[in-house]
């Protein structure tokens, strides 16, 4: 066979609508016979800052009219429609530019591909970096990266620093960026199986796909864009397809193979995919039709011993947006500044709350979550403690040490949340619900201590976690994941650090809370919603 190079991932075509920023920090210099893109590196530093800004706040149009179509659509559940007509209010409020659209602001990814012929003489990751660090030093933002010390000493660099920044080389006089904000929550829900060719006929890789969506859950904040890539020359190169086909990047791939490999869509394995996300029934969050937005299917070349799969997804603070610097100036992917248009003149049709007050004994508190079934919609009112991950393992060093349970995680429910930073004359930052899952190793020995009795927080649960509550008569309550500039205009009344200062965002707090809304999801009785909704 003749030799035969094919650019793996051809993308026919860039639709992308951009904004200009600026004319300043480019000019063309003549070397040889050889025209040079000359970038002045703050140029690289005002784009990853503008960048890091906007997708931070804003949201893409096309994402916002997916939310709308839900709220539409006559065969969207209640619940489907709740959580979409609440992310689309709180598209609304981020856009306003103080609260962050998530709480979680992400690990900053920037992609690039290079010209030949630009020249910036720099490290082009330092600049980058740098107007990363101004952004999240400037905006109401979170510092959610931990540097270790020793393998087992971290602590918060206090700057969400580092980023991680790959460059590629490419032809031309121009340069091109995609810039990511990826939350914990949606990292986590990436996953990677080493599959052989088995798999690729109908019936297994519908029985495969079927598995594996049952196993996604919500924790990372659904409605998703699910990428599925199958294949691919290592696993690497897998998971950097997947993390750009949830990112929209690979759209205008071709959508049939060729003999030389180059990557394409496939349109048909798309539609079947999402057919099987909404019959899965998890629906955005609490039940119903759309777990999905939509999904990306991507098929690569592979090594004939080795087949990855790979899933990913982007959550509902989808925050991907393109760049590019040309002869023109420096551009950046326009965002929607108006969410507001997208949501219906009245709000869609639900049944009326149970309104708990939290400032009661925990004993009472519980009797009267007892009275209600799994499923079902509350309105929380008065206090609440906030611990996460590292919080928790503190108060498990204490227990260790035979020391008692502190009394605040006795007397009051536990949200599972670290906040972005109060902008000035608010009461709170964004403040939304992390993933629960990351606290279920504590729950049964926390309980038994009387702690934990009812938590509150995102995504489903293990078998341990329902388990402990039928046991010691707990509760676990289901916040929708997601909305955290809404929550913490409307929701969040005060906020006040009670615990563990020095761990940051990750100290225990106490809040308090107005019409917070939950669901009920694991009850005292042994039930849990997800774990019904599976069988």
């Amino acid at each position: 066979m003749e030799f035969r190079y094919q650019d793996p991932y051809p993308i026919q075509k860039d639709d992308t609508v951009y904004k200009k920023l600026t004319s300043d920090y480019v000019k063309v210099e003549q070397l040889g016979d050889r025209e040079i893109l000359t970038i002045d590196p703050k140029g690289l530093e005002l784009l990853a800052e503008e960048a890091m800004a906007d997708v931070s706040f804003m949201l893409r149009s096309s994402h916002l009219e997916s939310l709308r179509r839900i709220i539409d659509d006559p065969e969207a559940t209640d619940n489907d429609r709740f959580v979409a007509y609440n992310l689309l209010q709180n598209a609304a409020v981020a856009a306003e530019g103080a609260l962050p659209s998530c709480q979680d602001t992400g690990t900053a990814i920037v992609m690039g591909k290079k010209g030949e012929n630009v020249y910036t003489g720099v490290d082009d990751g330092e600049y980058l970096s740098k107007g990363i660090y101004n952004t999240y030093q400037k905006r109401n933002l979170r510092y959610s990266q931990v540097v270790p010390l020793t393998m087992f000493e971290e602590k918060n660099s206090g700057s969400n620093l580092p980023a991680q920044i790959d460059i590629y080389a490419k032809k031309g006089d121009y340069y091109e960026f995609l810039f990511l904000t990826k939350g914990g929550g949606s990292a986590n829900k990436t996953f990677l199986y080493q599959k052989t060719k088995s798999l690729l006929n109908e019936k297994s890789l519908e029985e495969f796909i079927k598995e594996k969506i049952s196993d996604l859950g919500t924790a990372a904040c659904p409605p998703y864009h699910l990428a599925l890539v199958i294949g691919g020359t290592s696993a690497e190169a897998n998971l950097a397809t997947v993390k750009k086909a949830s990112a929209k990047y690979y759209d205008n791939l071709p959508t049939e193979g060729n003999e030389a490999g180059q990557a394409f869509r496939d349109l048909e394995w798309e539609a079947k995919v999402q057919k099987i996300c909404q019959e899965s029934a998890i629906g955005a969050q609490f039940g119903g039709k759309y777990l999905t937005h939509d999904v990306r299917v991507i098929r690569l070349p592979r090594h004939a011993a080795s087949c990855p799969v790979g899933m990913g997804v982007s959550c509902s603070a989808d925050r991907n947006i393109k760049g590019k610097i040309t002869r023109e100036g420096i551009f950046l992917e326009q965002l929607e500044e108006n969410p507001k248009r997208f949501l219906p003149d009245t709000p869609p049709h639900l049944e009326e709350a149970v309104e708990i007050d939290l400032n009661r004994p925990m004993s009472e508190i519980l009797a009267e979550l007892s009275k209600y079934p799994v499923k079902t919609r509350l309105k929380l009112n008065g206090t609440l403690i906030v611990a996460r991950d590292i919080a928790h393992a503190k108060i498990k060093e204490l227990l260790d040490a035979g020391q008692p349970m502190p009394e605040y995680f006795k007397n009051h429910p536990i949200y599972y949340a670290g906040p972005a930073k109060t902008p000035e004359g608010m009461a709170s930052g964004s403040f939304g619900p992390t993933t629960a899952g990351r606290m279920d190793v504590y729950v049964d020995e926390f309980q038994s201590h009387g702690g934990s009795m009812i938590m509150l927080a995102k995504g489903n649960r293990t078998k341990d976690v329902t388990n402990a509550c039928g046991k010691y008569g707990g509760f676990y309550l289901g916040s929708i994941g997601g909305p955290a500039a809404i929550l913490a205009k409307d929701n969040i009344l005060s906020v006040e650090v009670v615990d563990f200062p020095e761990l940051g965002m990750e100290a225990v707090r106490k809040i308090e809370v107005k019409d917070f809304p939950a669901f009920i999801i694991t009850d005292d009785k042994g039930n849990d919603f997800f774990a019904d909704l599976a069988h």
